[in-house]
């Protein structure tokens, strides 16, 4: 099937990228865009209710998946660039609204129009880009729980990276083992989400990277500042900033700052 013509888009920012790292979500932007897209970001949007969900508060998920449902469902797909806000919509707001089947149907239809950014980007819209920005570094890529299990993300941003000049990608062991953040995890089980990143942060080390790369901003944000704690100089940065020229250089007075740098 060939892949839509100028789509209409709904950019979901999510709130992390919104509060922590705006700069995501321009990045988010700027590669919709290239790959041809119409893109909006709807001001109605709210948190997809995953912590509440993951907290068993299902009552408060459903009231914030209904108004997702609502905000949302008037766009041809909606795109964010994390794995487990899009998890969230597509798998788990079946869950939260069992008792609502008319808004459980909705749920269902929208959730085949959702997508995870690289999985939109090459398997919705077949992108190919041009040349992307150059970047002479090493990197090493943090495979997150529900990207990878929920989704299915794993070749796609590969992919995509694969197309970055000078990017030398090193693998890492255990990229698919959880960092240890699982959101409200890390605040019920601190003890055992800092023994899960400690080991994280080792493995990220030993691969001798300079930058570690993922798909969702609270791993990477968990991870980085555990490397940050142990006197690392890996850097962190999102999938897309990368792809979208943000990542700056390596080694230079004019790099940007990595996630946990920002002033």
């Amino acid at each position: 099937m060939p892949p839509p013509v100028s789509p209409k888009v709904a950019l979901f920012v999510t709130c992390l990228v919104d509060a922590m790292r705006p700069r995501i979500g321009f990045a988010a932007l700027k590669l919709l865009k290239d790959a041809g897209c119409t893109v909006e970001v709807p001001t109605a949007q709210t948190c997809c209710g995953q912590p509440a969900f993951n907290s068993g508060d299902t009552k408060d998920a459903a009231v914030l998946a209904r108004h997702f449902i609502a905000t949302f469902e008037p766009y041809e797909y909606v795109v964010a660039p994390s794995g487990s806000c899009v998890g969230m919509t597509k798998v788990h707001y079946v869950e939260a609204l069992a008792d609502d089947p008319a808004w459980a149907a909705r749920a269902a239809k929208l959730a085949d129009r959702t997508f995870e950014i690289t999985s939109f980007l090459v398997d919705v819209m077949g992108w190919t880009p041009g040349r992307l920005p150059p970047l002479a570094a090493s990197a090493t890529y943090h495979d997150s729980c529900s990207g990878l299990r929920e989704l299915g993300v794993f070749d796609q941003p590969r992919a995509l990276l694969g197309k970055v000049e000078g990017l030398q990608m090193r693998k890492l062991d255990g990229n698919d083992v959880c960092c240890g953040f699982g959101g409200t995890f890390c605040v019920k089980y601190p003890t055992i989400s800092n023994a899960v990143v400690e080991e994280k942060a080792a493995a990220i080390e030993r691969t001798g990277a300079q930058l570690l790369l993922g798909g969702d901003l609270g791993c990477l944000m968990n991870m980085a500042g555990k490397l940050s704690r142990r006197g690392s100089k890996v850097r962190a940065f999102h999938t897309i900033e990368v792809l979208a020229g943000m990542a700056g250089a390596i080694g230079s007075d004019r790099k940007a700052p990595a996630i946990g740098e920002e002033q």
